[in-house]
């Protein structure tokens, strides 16, 4: 299992056509000289590379692994996560993209200070970098492992080199190279996933035949409509508790609201979303069909006991090198695929991360910042973040066991924040001291919940990872990845009781329970301190979800919903006729004396002058 002279140059190949195109972005155009082009590629960007971007963007080398593995272990049940697909994309397009676009804001937190006031914003911030910061090394540190295992592949040189190479093109390109690169990878992530299936398929007598003895096996699963929310995975907990999980991600993460805002008007923004939708479809059945392709050829070319991988993460890469070992070049190409899934994740991570530090943390506190300045300091923060994931892979090489409990952190992050923008969207009465106590208790339960299921989970497996061991979850994408605790391929004790049966929630109904904690929360100690008064809010934050589901009731009980907020009739999209803003903060250009501002998209016209929506200073 050894690498060719041809491998490598198609894995060096994609490193220099990976840096190649940040060095093009650097040296073209307006050459990065101004924060917006840096962080939001000017807002002209089409729709399908946005698209590809949104989808390279969560589509992460442990995915790659991870999937096949669970299809192998569980059967194709967890091919019904492709149902919460479309209404996981389908209300971020109508709801979250208009809010934050037609706001012309750059970071997503900006929006928890026009809705509710800084110290919001700042407790958002500080937990979205909490939980990237956490999540880069890791996503960086174990498919190197793992490929270092099965291959042989220099685990540090794959380190360092994907680190280095990843904060070359995101400090010097800005996000269109990040984009971009994003198309690239994407690419050579079908390409190498393709192959292995069309070989695979072809070595075992054809994928029909694969898919009968799959079937013979038990392997396709039919419809699960059993309602338990412990059962790991049903129809339910996929296609429900999944349409949560996408909200997290394409609704509310900064790494993709960055790339609608980078959409050069609101209607490019809604197409890349719409457009993910097939896309994802895609990759979901090309990484199910692995799994069937693998548990075939695995039943037919059996590994000796001493070949067996020792942790599921391993079980694609032994495959792979298996089947195309007398194939010279198909080896590298899927080492490519799979590091083109860390590397679009990771400059996605440094570029988001830049942002959130520039607009939330630094621009606040220096507003009179020149654009030369801040432009060069958004390099420096991506430049510093990027070497800060080389130290969070080290960091996790010596972590060992707790490796599994840094993965799950992610997971434990993202339920909160979408809970807490759900509650400033679709319910005006909530009130600041709501918002931020909402969303600790939301991350304590999610906590609570998440550690507590993976310390049950690893006293009751038979024995414990070793240490570095990479036991991968075997999900689809970042949410899921980091929601759950590395699971193991042994199913859960027998009738657990009181917090052990807590404790067994299905990790995909992870971030429905703890967003909803924070909705439930927030709203309590938003009507016992008082809720906000109406005269406050500003309508262009709120989406009025209650007044429009519930459309059948008299008019007097929908405005009651409201709360007593105005909001403007919502005519046609207008998005196309987006003035672009140049370099100001938050995307917000200077008002001219006199002149009256259309809120695009919303129909109601402000007279400079007239009375505005402050900001509410309020301390928590």
């Amino acid at each position: 299992m050894e690498f060719t002279v041809i491998d490598y140059s198609i894995f060096v190949l994609l490193l220099v056509l990976s840096s190649a195109i940040g060095l093009f972005y650097a040296l073209s155009g307006d050459r990065q000289r101004t924060v917006q082009e840096f962080l939001l590629a000017n807002r002209n960007m089409g729709f399908l590379p946005v698209a590809l971007s949104l989808l390279a963007t969560f589509q992460s080398a442990v995915a790659i692994l991870g999937v096949p593995a669970e299809i192998y272990h569980f059967g194709t049940e967890y091919w019904f996560l492709g149902c919460s697909y479309f209404l996981g994309l389908l209300i971020p397009a109508h709801i979250f993209i208009p809010i934050f676009y037609r706001l012309r804001i750059t970071s997503t937190y900006e929006y928890l200070e026009l809705r509710f006031n800084k110290t919001v914003r700042v407790f958002g911030t500080i937990a979205f970098i909490f939980q990237m910061v956490i999540y880069m090394g890791v996503v960086l540190y174990a498919p190197a492992l793992a490929l270092n295992a099965v291959t042989g592949f220099d685990l540090w040189s794959a380190v360092l080199t994907m680190g280095l190479v990843c904060t070359l093109y995101t400090t010097v390109g800005g996000l269109k190279a990040v984009i971009w690169t994003d198309v690239f990878q994407t690419l050579v992530m079908f390409a190498g996933q393709l192959a292995v299936i069309v070989v695979g398929a072809q070595r075992v007598g054809g994928m029909a035949r694969v898919w009968h003895l799959a079937e013979q096996e038990g392997k396709i699963a039919g419809i699960d409509l059993d309602p338990d929310p412990f059962e790991r995975h049903t129809f339910w907990t996929l296609a429900v508790g999944g349409i949560f999980m996408m909200l997290s991600l394409y609704g509310v993460n900064q790494a993709q609201v960055q790339r609608y805002l980078s959409a050069r008007s609101e209607r490019e923004a809604k197409l890349s979303c719409y457009a993910v939708f097939p896309c994802q479809q895609i990759v979901l059945c090309l990484s199910c069909l692995t799994g069937l392709v693998m548990f075939v050829y695995d039943r037919e070319h059996p590994l000796v006991p001493a070949q067996r991988p020792s942790s599921s993460d391993q079980l694609v890469l032994y495959f792979v090198m298996d089947v195309l070992q007398d194939l010279p070049g198909l080896p590298g190409l899927f080492v490519a695929c799979l590091f083109s899934g860390s590397l679009s994740t990771i400059s996605s991570a440094f570029n988001s991360l830049a942002t959130v530090t520039m607009e939330d943390l630094v621009r606040p506190h220096y507003p009179r910042l020149s654009e030369s300045r801040a432009t060069l300091i958004s390099k420096l923060l991506a430049l510093g973040y990027g070497l800060l994931c080389l130290g969070m892979a080290y960091v996790s090489s010596m972590l060992g066991p707790v490796l599994q409990a840094a993965i799950s952190i992610f997971g434990m992050v993202g339920g909160p924040l979408l809970g807490l923008f759900c509650l400033g969207m679709f319910f005006p009465c909530a009130n600041p001291t709501g918002a931020v106590v909402g969303l600790l208790a939301g991350l304590a339960m999610a906590f609570w919940v998440g550690i507590g299921s993976l310390l049950s989970s690893m006293g009751a497996a038979k024995g414990v990872p070793p240490p570095n061991g990479t036991t991968l979850p075997p999900v689809g994408n970042l949410t899921t990845i980091l929601a759950t605790a590395l699971l193991a391929p042994t199913p859960a004790p027998q009738s657990p009781t009181g917090l052990q049966k807590f404790y067994n929630l299905s990790y995909m109904w992870y971030s429905a329970h703890n967003s909803t904690t924070v909705i439930l929360v927030g709203l309590l100690v938003s009507l016992l301190t008082g809720p906000t008064p109406a005269a406050a809010v500003d309508p262009r934050t709120i989406y009025p979800v209650l007044p429009r589901l519930l459309c059948c009731l008299p008019q007097k009980y929908r405005e009651r919903l409201c709360c007593g907020v105005g909001f403007p009739a919502q005519d046609a999209d207008h998005a196309d006729t987006a003035v672009k803003s140049k370099g100001v903060a938050n995307g917000l250009g200077p008002p001219s004396p006199g002149r009256r501002e259309e809120e695009e998209g919303q129909g109601y016209i402000r007279t400079v002058g007239a009375p505005t929506y402050a900001l509410q200073e309020t301390s928590f």
